[in-house]
Order: structure tokens, then sequence, then C-alpha cells
């Protein structure tokens, strides 16, 4: 309980300096980011085998934001986990900063540039592969958001990791039910997406993506033998501020001043509540 609880404050402590960040630059993806921090907070503090002092290391788990829109969150983690100093995320999106608006191998932790959409699951393939090939017990992450799921590279990298029997890598989507344009389903229906997976060959877990307790359980999971693993995080875009929760305008939009202040009061007043 004690663990969850404090992943559960780091998550709140993550979208603060997200909504800072943003508000800074001027510019950013809100929504999505918000949604997506609570995963990023297990996989980041709970999940992979990653050194900061040592972020080479072959033997490495690999993580891909295939969202790679969503970047916010995962700097701020990667700053906080080591990868860099932590002052930097006030360089984002600035002039000649390394920290652009989507992920750059140019910042440590980060394993691929990604933006894309459709493009993270198929390079984790090949990744899952070579660590397959390599006998090393690297396992493969892969974070997608589920407007991206409309990419037919997602479900020919689908094909492919169940046939190469894939059980080194999992996959994660940020199931919001919304995209730049607005309702999955309107834009180009998707459910049932748990099916649709299964009929691909992959081993299939639902979670609650705002519940750590929930993700936790999902990512241990046992692989079926020969199968990889697909997450299914119900979330709900702009998570952890009210007037942002389940608007799509929020994909992209910046508080202004008075809702920032307005959003981490809501945050402080959170993580004071639970130290």
């Amino acid at each position: 309980m004690e663990h969850v609880t404090s992943l559960q404050r780091k998550a709140a402590e993550i979208r603060r300096e997200v909504l800072g960040m943003i508000c800074h630059a001027g510019t950013g993806h809100t929504g999505g980011t918000l949604s997506s921090v609570d995963i990023l907070t297990v996989l980041y503090y709970h999940v992979l085998k990653v050194d900061p002092k040592n972020p080479k290391d072959p033997d490495r788990d690999r993580f891909i934001l295939s969202k790679g829109h969503s970047v916010e969150g995962y700097y701020t983690i990667l700053a906080d986990r080591g990868f860099f100093d932590t002052e930097e995320l006030s360089t984002f999106s600035s002039y000649k900063s390394r920290l652009i608006g989507h992920p750059s191998v140019k910042v440590p932790g980060v394993e691929l540039n990604t933006g894309a959409l459709g493009h993270g699951l198929s390079c984790s393939v090949g990744m899952a592969i070579a660590a397959k090939k390599a006998v090393s017990p690297s396992r493969i992450y892969c974070l997608m958001g589920d407007g991206e799921q409309a990419e037919g590279s997602v479900w020919e990298a689908a094909m492919a990791g169940a046939h190469y029997r894939l059980d080194n890598l999992t996959a994660v989507i940020d199931r919001n039910y919304l995209q730049i344009s607005g309702n999955t389903e309107d834009v180009m229906g998707l459910d049932n997406l748990g099916a649709k997976w299964e009929a691909f060959g992959w081993q299939v877990v639902p979670a609650d993506g705002h519940d750590m307790g929930s993700l936790i359980n999902a990512f241990s999971v046992p692989h079926d033998a020969g199968k990889p693993k697909i997450i299914i995080a119900r979330t709900i875009k702009g998570k952890g501020v009210d007037f942002m929760e389940g608007i799509a305008a929020w994909h992209h939009g910046v508080p202004s001043k008075e809702q920032y202040k307005k959003a981490v009061t809501v945050l402080d007043e959170l993580i004071r509540g639970m130290t």
C-alpha cells in the first residue's frame, strides 16, 4: 500500500511539472500527456530495468513512446530518474533545446525518435526480435495512443509480433477514447479493441490506467508462452485537472495563467494529502 501511495504522489508531482513546462513553453500536448502519466510512472518507478548511470547497458529494458506527442511526462520522468538535469526541463520547446516536442535520441534515456504515429510498435517488434537473437534478458515496452490504432502499420506489427512469438514484448494502449479530432468511435471505431488484438494472436490484459494497483498487476501478469502481451489501459484525457478531463480540445490546449494556478492548487492539495 505504501508503494502504491508513493507512485500516486509521484504521478501528481509529474502532472504538476508537466503543466508548468507546457505553460512556460506556450505549447504542448496536455490532454494525452496527463492521461498517460500514471502508466509512465508505474513503468519507470516499478517495472523497467534501466540505469541512468549506465543508460546504454546492452541488457537494459527498452521503452518506446509511440504516441510521441505526449512527450512532456516522458521528459519529466527521465529527468526525475536522473538521466539529465531537471533544470533542463525549463528549456522545453525553446530555441536550440534538445527537449523538442517529440522524443529525440539526443535526450539521454530516449531509445527512438517517435511522433509519426504507428511506427513505435514496428520498431519495438524489431528490438524484441534482436533481444531474442542475442539471448538477452531485455524486455521491450511500447506505449501507443488509441487514435493511433487506426494506423495500418500497427496491425502489421501486431501480426509480426505474434508470428515471431515475442513474449519479451509488452505494448500498452492509452485508451482515453479521444483524439485530436474527437471521439475515437466517431473518427474510426475501434471497439471491441481487446477482441481485435486477441484475434491477432496477442495476450490481452485490461487495466484501469489510473489505478496503480491495477497497472502493477497488469504488468505483472506472466506472458503466455510465445505470445506478446498488450495492456489496454482505460484512461481519461486530461486526468488530474477536472476542467480538462474528457475534453478533446485539450489534446494540444495550453492552460492560461489562471487555469494553471487553479490546476496546481488542486494537485498541491492532493500531494500534501499523500505526504
